[in-house]
C-alpha cells in the first residue's frame, strides 16, 4: 500500500502553521447535557463528573426547574433563602461542577402551579418568572451562562405556543432579572426545535414572532437535531423540507443576523441516536461519532456560533425515548465517547492532497499527538510527534488518496480518535 505521508517540505510546515492558526480561528466551545444522568446517573456525582473530565468536558448545559425549587409559592421571590425554596437537589450537581472546574449553562424551566393558574410545569407562567430568575442567579453567583425556556415552539416544552406570551412572559422578565443581578450575565433566547411538529410552530416563525414582541437577548439558542437518519451535519438529501437542522447552519446564522443583530448562535442541544437500539431514526455506532466529528468541524466553520452542546452522555433505557448518547444504557462506551474527546473530520480533499481538522479535548493548552495510518496491519505513526493550537485544535494537510485510514493519537490522552476514511 502507498505511504501516507505529511506533504513533504512545505507541506510539513503547513501543517503546523495551520495547527498554530486553528486555535485562532473560532471561540467556539463545546459541551454537553443529560440532566437526568448528572442528577440520577449510576455511582456518585463525583464519579460521574470524573468520567466527564477524562473526555474533556468543560461547559455543561443544565436545568434548573422552577416546579421543583419553588412548590409553594415563595413569600419574598427574589431572595434565594425563602423557606419556600429548596435548592438543595441542583445545589449538589451545580456545585460540583464547580469543583471539577466546569463551567455551568443554566436553563431556567418549569413553572410551579401557583404560577400558571394549576396547570402542568410546561404551561408558561403568568407571574413571578423574573422574580424566580433572579433568585437563581443570587444562589449561584459563579453562573454566568443563561437560557430561558426549552423549546417554546413545541406542545411538549410550551403551551400556549405564542412568542409573544413567550417574550413577555419568561424571557423579557427573565433577561432583566439576570442582568439586574449581575452585569456580567449571557442571557440566551428562543431555544427553539428544528421543525415545526403536528402541535408546534415552525422555528423560522416563532422567530419572528419573538422580533415583533421585541424579545430581549444576548444570544440566540437553536437545537438543530438531524430531521433523518440520512442526514448528515453538512448535508440535507430532504429537498422540500424547511428545517433549521445542523446541515442547514448557514442558514440558521443568517436568519438570527437578519431578526436579532449579530448576537452569537448558541446550539444547546445536538445529537445522532444509534442503531441499535433505535431501528428507526438511527444510525450505526461508527457512523454516530462520524456525526458527531463532522458536527464540531461545521461549527467551528461557521462564524458566529460560539456553542454546541452534545445531548447527551448515556442513552435512555426506553427505546421511545432518546439514543444518542456516547454510552449505552447499560454504560457501555459508543465510538461516540472517542468521537466526543478526539474528534476528526476531513475538511477537504483534491486528488491525493487531504485537509484534515480536528480536536484533542481533554487538558489544556497545545496537545501533543501522533497523526496514524493503517497499513493493512498495524497503525503507523506518519513523522513525529506533532501539536495543536493552544485550545487543542489541530489542521494537517496530508497526502493520502481515497480509502486511506487514518485517525490521530494524542500522546498523553486516553483515547484516540475515531478511524476516518478518507473519502
Amino acid at each position: 500500500m502507498r505511504r501516507l505521508a505529511i506533504t513533504a517540505a512545505l507541506g510539513a510546515a503547513l501543517t503546523l502553521l495551520l495547527a498554530a492558526q486553528a486555535s485562532a480561528s473560532s471561540t467556539a466551545r463545546t459541551g454537553i447535557q443529560d440532566d437526568a444522568w448528572l442528577r440520577f446517573g449510576p455511582g456518585t456525582l463525583d464519579k460521574r463528573l470524573d468520567t466527564l473530565d477524562g473526555i474533556g468536558v468543560k461547559l455543561v448545559r443544565f436545568t434548573v426547574v422552577w416546579s421543583e425549587v419553588a412548590r409553594t409559592k415563595p413569600t419574598n421571590p427574589r431572595n434565594p433563602d425563602d423557606p419556600a425554596y429548596d435548592w438543595a437537589q441542583f445545589d449538589a450537581v451545580l456545585n460540583g461542577l464547580r469543583a471539577h472546574g466546569m463551567t455551568a449553562l443554566v436553563t431556567l424551566w418549569g413553572a410551579p402551579r401557583w404560577s400558571n393558574g394549576g396547570r402542568a410545569q410546561n404551561w408558561l407562567p403568568k407571574k413571578g418568572f423574573g422574580d424566580f430568575a433572579f433568585a437563581a442567579a443570587k444562589r449561584y453567583p459563579w453562573i454566568h451562562l443563561w437560557t430561558i425556556w426549552n423549546e417554546p415552539n413545541t406542545a411538549i416544552f410550551s403551551r400556549p405556543i405564542s412568542p409573544k406570551l413567550y417574550v413577555r412572559q419568561v424571557l423579557n422578565p427573565g433577561y432583566a432579572s439576570l442582568h439586574r443581578a449581575s452585569r456580567r450575565n449571557v442571557v440566551a433566547g428562543g431555544v427553539t426545535s428544528p421543525r415545526k411538529t403536528a402541535s408546534g410552530m415552525s422555528p423560522s416563525v416563532f422567530m419572528a414572532g419573538m422580533r415583533a414582541a421585541r424579545a430581549r437577548l444576548d444570544a440566540y439558542a437553536a437545537n438543530p437535531y438531524p430531521s433523518t437518519a440520512k442526514e448528515t451535519p453538512f448535508s440535507d438529501p430532504c429537498s422540500f423540507c424547511k428545517t433549521l437542522t445542523m446541515a442547514h447552519l448557514p442558514q440558521i446564522r443568517a436568519l438570527v443576523t437578519r431578526l436579532f443583530g449579530h448576537k452569537p448562535l448558541w446550539l444547546t442541544e445536538y445529537g445522532v441516536q444509534t442503531n441499535p437500539p433505535d431501528r428507526f431514526s438511527g444510525v450505526s455506532p461508527a457512523r454516530q461519532a462520524t456525526r458527531i466529528s463532522q458536527a464540531a468541524l461545521r461549527v467551528w466553520e461557521q462564524p458566529g456560533t460560539t456553542i454546541l452542546i452534545q445531548f447527551l452522555v448515556q442513552d435512555e433505557p426506553s427505546v421511545g425515548g432518546w439514543q444518542s448518547g456516547l454510552f449505552t444504557a447499560r454504560a457501555k462506551p459508543k465510538p461516540a465517547r472517542s468521537a466526543f474527546a478526539v474528534p476528526l473530520a476531513q475538511m477537504s480533499r483534491h486528488g491525493t492532497r487531504t485537509v484534515l481538522w480536528g480536536q484533542i479535548r481533554p487538558g489544556n493548552g497545545r496537545r501533543a499527538f501522533h497523526l496514524q495510518r493503517w497499513t493493512g496491519h498495524r497503525w503507523a505513526n506518519v513523522g513525529g510527534v506533532k501539536l495543536t493550537g493552544r485550545s487543542g485544535t489541530l489542521r494537517a494537510v496530508v497526502t493520502a488518496k481515497q480509502g486511506t485510514k487514518v485517525r490521530v493519537r494524542p500522546t498523553r490522552v486516553a483515547f484516540t480518535s475515531p478511524t476516518l476514511v478518507v473519502s
